[in-house]
C-alpha cells in the first residue's frame, strides 16, 4: 500500500555463526529458505555482535547502547525498567509491538540450573518485558523442544508442545495475521535454536554423522577437541536446518498475508560458537567464529528492488539493529549519513562468565571488514590479524613490527 509504513520482522537465532548457511558457503549446512531469503536481501557479511555472550548481546541489540552503558554488566543483570528499547521507538511511530521467545534480560536466580525448568518457566513481569505492548516467551531454560510460554495472554506459564522454533514462528505468524490490514506491526522471533544441547531432537531433522562434518583448518586434528567438534556440529546443523525450515513457513506464512513484499525482514543470531576452532569451544572468545554473525535485511520492495541479492562489507554491529531500522522505514536507507555504512565496529567482553568452557578475560577491540585488534583489560594487544590474507586467523600478529602502525591506529579507535 503506497505510503503506509511497512511491517518489521526481527528473527534472532541464538548461537548461529555467520559462516553456517548455505549462501555464506558452508557445505554443511542445510538452509534452503534462508539462503532464498538472501536473494531477495543485503546480507551484512561482515556483521558482527558486540558482545559474544547473550544478555550483552541482546540488550545492546534491543536498546541501540552497548554493555555496560546499558546496564548489563554482569551475566545475571537484568535489562534495567527504565532503558528505552526499540519497542518504545516503534509505538511511538504508531506502530503496534510483539516478542515472542527467548527473552534471557529479566532478573535470574544465579544458583538454579540455567538448562531445565526453571530459568524456562521463571516469570518476566510486564515492566520488565522492553516495552513491548504483546509478549509471550520465557526468560531462558534452553528447551528446544516443548517451550514454556507465558505473557500478555497466559498469566502462568503453559507447555506448547512441538519443536521451539516451530512453536514461536507459528505464533508470530497468528499475531501477525491477526492484525492485517490494521496498524503496522514490528515483531521479534526470538529463537534458542542452534543453541545447545546439540543432541536434542531437531523436528525430525536428521544429523549427519560425526565423520561427514567438514572441519575448517583452525579445528586442530587428532585429538579431543576434533572429536568433540564433529559430534556437537553434526547435532548443530541439524537444528539449523530444523530452524531454516521453520523460518521457511513463517516467511511463507507472511507472503500470504502480503504478497512476502512488504514487510522488512532481519535475520541474525545474537553470537556464533566456537566449536573446537583454535581448540576452543562456545562463546566469549573475540574470535571470528564466535564474534561474527549472519545479517540479512529485506527491504521493502525486495522482489523489484534486486535480484540475487546485494552484500554490503559495512562494520555493523547488533547494536546498529535500532537505528537501521528506523532509518530504513523512514528514509528508505539502512544509514542516516552517506555512503556504505560504518567502517569499524566495537566489540568486547564487559565481564567474565564463569561457566564452562567461555572465555576467561575480559577484553576490548574493534574490526573492520579487513582488520581485527584485541585488547586485554590493561590495554596491550591480545589479538591482532589480517583478515583479509588470513580469515581463519591462523597467525596473531600482536607482537608483529611489521604491524606497529596498523595497531595503533585500531587501538586509539577502541580507545575512543
Amino acid at each position: 500500500m503506497p505510503g503506509r509504513k511497512p511491517n518489521i520482522l526481527w528473527i534472532l537465532t541464538t548461537q548461529w555463526r555467520a559462516g553456517a548457511a548455505g549462501f555464506a558457503g558452508d557445505a554443511n549446512a542445510r538452509t534452503p529458505r534462508l539462503d532464498a531469503l538472501a536473494a531477495e536481501a543485503v546480507n551484512f557479511a561482515q556483521a558482527v555482535t558486540p558482545h559474544p555472550f547473550g544478555p550483552f548481546a541482546r540488550a545492546a541489540l534491543l536498546t541501540g547502547v552497548r554493555s555496560p552503558e546499558n546496564g548489563v554488566r554482569e551475566y545475571f543483570d537484568p535489562l534495567p525498567a527504565n532503558a528505552r528499547t526499540i519497542a518504545h521507538e516503534l509505538a511511538a511511530r504508531g506502530y503496534a509491538t510483539a516478542f515472542f521467545g527467548k527473552w534471557h534480560l529479566a532478573r535470574r536466580d544465579p544458583s538454579a540450573p540455567l538448562v531445565g525448568e526453571a530459568h524456562a518457566r521463571q516469570l518476566v513481569p510486564e515492566e520488565a518485558r522492553g516495552g513491548f505492548a504483546f509478549w509471550e516467551g520465557f526468560e531462558s531454560g534452553f528447551l528446544l523442544n516443548d517451550p514454556w510460554l507465558h505473557g500478555t495472554r497466559l498469566p502462568e506459564p503453559v507447555r506448547a508442545p512441538g519443536y521451539q522454533s516451530d512453536v514461536l514462528c507459528t505464533r508470530a505468524a497468528e499475531w501477525a495475521g491477526a492484525r492485517r490490514g490494521g496498524a503496522p506491526w514490528f515483531c521479534v522471533a526470538s529463537l534458542e535454536a542452534p543453541h545447545p544441547p546439540y543432541d536434542a531432537p531437531a523436528a525430525g531433522a536428521a544429523a549427519m554423522s560425526p565423520g561427514e562434518v567438514r572441519l575448517a583448518a583452525n579445528v586442530p586434528r587428532g585429538g579431543g577437541a576434533e572429536e568433540r567438534a564433529r559430534r556437537e556440529l553434526a547435532g548443530y546443523y541439524a537444528h539449523i536446518h530444523a530452524t531454516d525450515t521453520a523460518i521457511g513457513r513463517l516467511l511463507d506464512a507472511l507472503r500470504g498475508m502480503d504478497g512476502g513484499d512488504e514487510t522488512v525482514v532481519v535475520f541474525s543470531s545474537v553470537h556464533g560458537d566456537m566449536h573446537g576452532a583454535h581448540g576452543l569451544f562456545r562463546k566469549g572468545w573475540p574470535h571470528e567464529e564466535s564474534v561474527r554473525v549472519p545479517l540479512l535485511v529485506r527491504a521493502r520492495g525486495a522482489k523489484e528492488a534486486r535480484r540475487g541479492g546485494t552484500v554490503s562489507t559495512a562494520a555493523v554491529t547488533l547494536a546498529d539493529l535500532p537505528r537501521m531500522t528506523i532509518s530504513l522505514i523512514e528514509r528508505g536507507k539502512f544509514f542516516d549519513a552517506g555512503g556504505g555504512g560504518p567502517e569499524r565496529a566495537r566489540i568486547s567482553m564487559p565481564s567474565v562468565v564463569r561457566l564452562p568452557h567461555q572465555c576467561d578475560r575480559v577484553w576490548r577491540g574493534v574490526r573492520t571488514a579487513r582488520r581485527k585488534l584485541v585488547l586485554g583489560e590493561d590495554g596491550s594487544p591480545w589479538l591482532f590479524f589480517d583478515l583479509e590474507r588470513d580469515p581463519l586467523e591462523l597467525r596473531n600478529l600482536a607482537a608483529d613490527a611489521e604491524w606497529a602502525a596498523e595497531r595503533e591506529r585500531l587501538r586509539a579507535w577502541a580507545a575512543a
